[in-house]
């Protein structure tokens, strides 16, 4: 009776909602934005957990594959994994472990201590749960009974406390954990396996930079992980495949014309049943899709042709069918459902919401300042007529590897609202244009890209809709190219906004976190003191005299990814300058804002700014 309460209120939401689509605010944008973040299938394919918000619920959620419209509200938590029977799950609510069985509302707390804990796994017996805790003073690897208890440490020193990425790993025997460590080097990320019950730790990869959580083979005979050599770039969603053979401690690079796709850390492999072929995320240009490869190695065919962009997928154990949170252009994330056989993708959930004057961007390129042309996504008005004259905005993505991907970007629809033509473009170092394309901000960084935004400026300027007026803005890297921008081409931005940057990699390489200080070595090629020349190159605090551009500078003061010092730096010397800007910082935000307040206020101060200079 509570289930069909629960879908019928859900049903209802969903009614109301497609009647009234909710209007573009950045109070809304950052409040009120429901969808689905993660979601996982049943051992047997025929169930589906997931992480969702609806309205005012918000937490797991259950569904069956053949009646997705019947969906239940579960229970309040994240995180959730199967056990191998299917008959329960393990999640995360307020700190702690829980187990809830399908068909009941009754959790079963598992843990109650106020220490941190995140993704829990089921061993393949049932009999333990593993998960990260940082209690030790590391990212180190605990266990408990499946029943509840108290936590046992397995790994020692297993990596950095401020390193969260990926998942533990259990073999099929139950007996051992793959995990990814640092043990030998700082500077690396290699694969070790650990034995439950003897505590004895083995390295089993030499010299990698791990990009997503190692999966075990059905026979537990090898190790699938993306990721890059040591002595390679570190490149971001564009990474290798590597197969361990555990016995053996040997790894090996697998053979394909393509890569593989970690997205942020996001994603990983996942093993057919019979061990023999690996499916994986690919990116291409701004759009992600399943591919297939034998383990073998050899001719990678694709198998979703869904388009826009999914940041979760997951496979069912028997090899029957996928899951994947996605997004489009118009579309906010939604479970999608496709059978390994092919075929056409499944929707099954209705959760995300219906905004209003929502309008799919116009995909462009544009010539840049060394004749590459350069792809953009053109965001424009509702009513917008080309004959008429608008401002303009060039949006420079997060992530210097990475790419403005094809999915629902409100900031972008907003803006546009209000009257602007927006270009976000995916400046060179990004991925989805092939390796030679993302190596061309080697050693380079903050130089040709930020050149790169400037021409964007030429182009809108060179349009007959625009009123000659231009602004830039961006946030984390974005924030990097926009400082850089206006720096380099200081005639080309009549106001910009860059939030969250570093300025000066040489100063943030002395305290930002370690993910932080991985990506600014390799992109600089070593360290300060071995490459002063590159970090030169980079450095737009040393070339803050030649600002022209009105800017607002807004940071985290907890950020220790894009270190809160560099908006200390950057507001000294700008102050020193004489230049025209306003600074606002945000205390106890890391670098991932986490009370939504914040963000309204720091895109209402953008939205101001913009409309000062450019209206």
């Amino acid at each position: 009776m509570k289930y069909c309460f629960v879908f019928c209120a859900l049903f209802l939401a969903t009614l109301v909602h497609a009647q009234e689509p909710l209007e573009l605010t950045w109070d809304n944008i950052f409040t009120k934005n429901d969808g689905v973040s993660q979601a996982v299938l049943s051992p047997d394919g025929t169930k589906v957990a997931f992480v969702g918000r609806k309205g005012a619920q918000a937490g797991i959620f259950l569904l069956e594959v053949a009646e997705p419209d019947a969906v239940q509200f579960w229970v309040t938590g994240s995180s959730p994994s199967w056990f191998a029977d299917g008959k329960r799950i393990v999640y995360r609510y307020q700190g702690d472990l829980w187990s809830i069985e399908t068909g009941s509302d009754v959790p079963i707390r598992l843990t109650k201590d106020d220490q941190d804990k995140r993704a829990p796994k089921p061993s393949p017996d049932g009999n333990w749960i593993a998960f990260y805790s940082g209690r030790s003073g590391y990212q180190d690897i605990w266990i408990i009974p499946a029943s509840g208890g108290s936590a046992r440490q397995l790994t020692q020193a297993s990596m950095a406390i401020d390193d969260f990425r990926f998942a533990p790993s259990w073999a099929p025997d139950s007996k051992h954990i793959a995990y990814y460590a640092f043990k030998n080097d700082y500077w690396e990320d290699d694969i070790w396996i650990v034995n439950i019950e003897s505590q004895k730790e083995r390295q089993v990869s030499h010299g990698l930079m791990a990009m997503s959580t190692p999966v075990w083979s059905p026979d537990g005979k090898t190790i699938a992980v993306m990721g890059n050599d040591k002595e390679e770039y570190w490149y971001e969603d564009l990474s290798y495949l590597y197969l361990i053979e555990v016995a053996r401690a040997e790894d090996r690079k697998l053979q394909m014309q393509i890569h593989a796709t970690d997205l942020l850390f996001n994603h990983t492999v996942t093993w057919s049943p019979d061990g023999q072929e690996l499916f994986f995320p690919y990116q291409e240009r701004s759009e992600v899709e399943l591919w297939r490869v034998p383990v073998a190695g050899g001719v990678a065919t694709r198998v979703s042709n869904m388009g826009g962009t999914f940041f979760n997928y997951h496979g069912s154990e028997n090899g029957k069918a996928f899951v994947f949170v996605r997004s489009t252009s118009i579309r906010g994330g939604e479970v999608d459902y496709l059978s390994m056989e092919g075929g056409v993708t499944r929707q099954l959930t209705r959760f995300s919401t219906h905004w209003a004057n929502l309008k799919a961007p116009m995909e462009i390129s544009y010539r840049s300042w060394d004749g590459l042309y350069i792809q953009a996504f053109m965001y424009t008005p509702a009513d917008f007529d080309p004959a008429q004259p608008y401002p303009a905005l060039v949006h420079v993505h997060g992530g210097g590897t990475n790419t403005y991907y094809k999915r629902l970007s409100l900031t972008e629809q907003y803006l546009a609202n209000q009257g602007y033509v927006v270009l976000a473009v995916n400046y060179r170092g990004g991925s989805g244009f092939g390796r030679p394309f993302q190596n061309l901000s080697i050693n380079d960084w903050g130089n040709g890209q930020a050149l790169d935004a400037a021409h964007a400026a030429d182009f809108i300027r060179s349009q007959s809709w625009s009123n000659g007026k231009v602004g830039i803005y961006g946030y984390s890297y974005g924030g990097i190219t926009s400082m850089a921008a206006i720096t380099r081409a200081p005639d080309k931005f009549d106001a910009a906004v860059p939030m969250a940057g570093i300025y000066d990699f040489g100063d943030a390489y002395t305290n930002a976190d370690r993910i932080g200080k991985i990506f600014i070595k390799t992109g600089h090629g070593g360290s300060p003191e071995e490459q002063p020349e590159i970090y030169g190159i980079s450095n737009a605090l040393s070339r803050v005299h030649q600002v022209q551009t009105p800017l607002l500078l807004m940071h985290g003061e907890a950020d220790v990814r894009a270190p809160f010092r560099q908006f200390e730096l950057a507001v000294d010397i700008l102050n020193r300058e004489g230049k025209v800007f306003e600074s606002h910082s945000y205390p106890n935000e890391p670098h991932g804002f986490r009370n939504p307040a914040n963000r309204v206020d720091m895109y209402q101060r953008l939205e101001n700014w913009f409309a000062k200079y450019l209206k």
